[in-house]
């Protein structure tokens, strides 16, 4: 059987298997117990019969998602079952583009994407693959198969503290793999490409708030990573005539209005992930209470300072990105509000979104953190006329306590 008549029957092809949509709760369960005798069998059956399907001379897919369709844009999204990436692909399905996620589901969640394939399940609309960046034969068998317009490359690990522990990680995981995305797209010729970067790659300036403009100083191995693959795709871009958007954006909150996604981080990670899933943690009673690391900043209140940007917003940039990016031209944007909130006043907004008086203790700082850290949006507001709207902070904190609500464990199950 061909990858077409496979993906016409709704099949999703991996580097350890096929699998349908229902049928993907093999693929979680295949990760979460890995060391299981009866699931690695079945995973070292599967290799064997994707290897095969690979190295086949007969490969061919859908003639929907192997050519370019006239008025319609086909995306791949690294990173889309992600918290960040799968609000995107859901922006981006809504907005009728053709996406295709490709995840190895490190830090991702296969129920996004089921909630995605749900809400459009109209056929080649979109597509999943089960693949690592990092395997760079993979990646371009990916873009050989498939007729990509544009890239929106999100996939990274992105927890400041855990790139202190893990360097090598980082900058495997971020800067090379990033080359490999763009050596296939180069090959494949695939010209447009959304780099989802960050403010860490700035460090800690000594001026607020920040431009693009400001010298890029980053203090830790994260920040470093992706000014590395910044470097990479701009030295690549003097030779070429890809269209380049870098969003370089700051501390994302919030989810999907509607409730249909959220942030699910994996519970051995969540003493690394953002302020918010901490708070809801210690809200809903999964730790006893909230520890912040650093109350002896040189700030208002001795707590850190962040622009809080609404992942909506921030989808909505890259969506605006991808609109505006011309052949051989750059863009780069910082992402933010334009407006910094200390630690303490995020904790207060989260007490008042959640009902709940959080406990909240008090630590030494942590590696590889900075004091404050705020953008300027203009420039991103005068070229791309994008403004950010969820700026009520206590509002967006609610928007994700009500998902987190009822999804006490991910996307696994729900709450009663």
């Amino acid at each position: 059987m061909g990858e077409g008549d496979l993906s016409s029957k709704g099949y999703y092809i991996g580097q350890v298997g096929l699998f349908n949509l229902s049928g993907m709760d093999y693929v979680e369960s295949k990760i979460k117990n890995k060391f299981s005798g009866k699931v690695l069998l079945a995973a070292s059956l599967a290799a064997l019969c994707i290897i095969a399907l690979i190295q086949s001379p007969n490969i061919s897919i859908p003639n929907e998602l192997s050519h370019r369709d006239i008025g319609i844009m086909h995306v791949l999204v690294t990173g889309g079952a992600g918290y960040i990436g799968s609000h995107a692909a859901l922006r981006l399905l809504k907005d009728s583009y053709r996406v295709t996620i490709v995840d190895n589901l490190s830090r991702g969640n296969l129920g996004a994407v089921k909630v995605l394939q749900e809400l459009f399940p109209e056929p080649w609309r979109l597509q999943f693959i089960y693949a690592d960046l990092g395997d760079a034969k993979s990646v371009n068998k990916i873009f050989a198969v498939n007729a990509f317009d544009a890239v929106m490359h999100f996939a990274a690990v992105a927890y400041v503290g855990e790139s202190t522990l893990d360097p090598l990680r980082y900058y495997n995981n971020i800067t090379s793999n990033t080359l490999v995305v763009v050596e296939a797209m180069a090959a494949h010729g695939v010209k447009t490409l959304i780099y989802s970067s960050t403010c860490a790659t700035y460090g800690e300036p000594e001026k607020m708030p920040i431009t693009e403009k400001t010298p890029q100083a980053p203090i830790n191995p994260y920040g470093k990573a992706k000014k590395m693959a910044e470097d990479i795709i701009l030295d690549f871009s003097k030779t070429s005539d890809m269209a380049v958007m870098i969003l370089r954006y700051f501390n994302v909150i919030g989810s999907d209005p509607e409730g249909r996604l959220g942030e699910a981080p994996r519970p051995e990670l969540r003493e690394h992930g953002r302020i918010s899933g901490a708070c809801f943690d210690a809200a809903l009673g999964i730790v006893p209470g909230l520890k912040i690391r650093g109350a002896d900043y040189n700030t208002a209140d001795g707590t850190c300072v962040r622009d809080y940007i609404d992942v909506n917003d921030l989808v909505d940039a890259h969506v605006k990105a991808l609109a505006h990016a011309k052949a051989g031209e750059v863009g780069i944007y910082n992402v933010g509000t334009g407006k910094g909130r200390s630690v303490k006043e995020f904790v207060e907004a989260c007490k008042k979104a959640t009902g709940v008086d959080i406990k909240v203790e008090y630590l030494s700082r942590r590696p590889g953190d900075y004091a404050q850290v705020y953008s300027d949006p203009s420039k991103i507001n005068r070229e791309l006329n994008w403004t950010a709207q969820y700026t009520d902070l206590q509002q967006s904190l609610q928007i994700a306590w009500t998902w987190q609500k009822s999804h006490r464990n991910g996307y696994e199950d729900k709450a009663s």
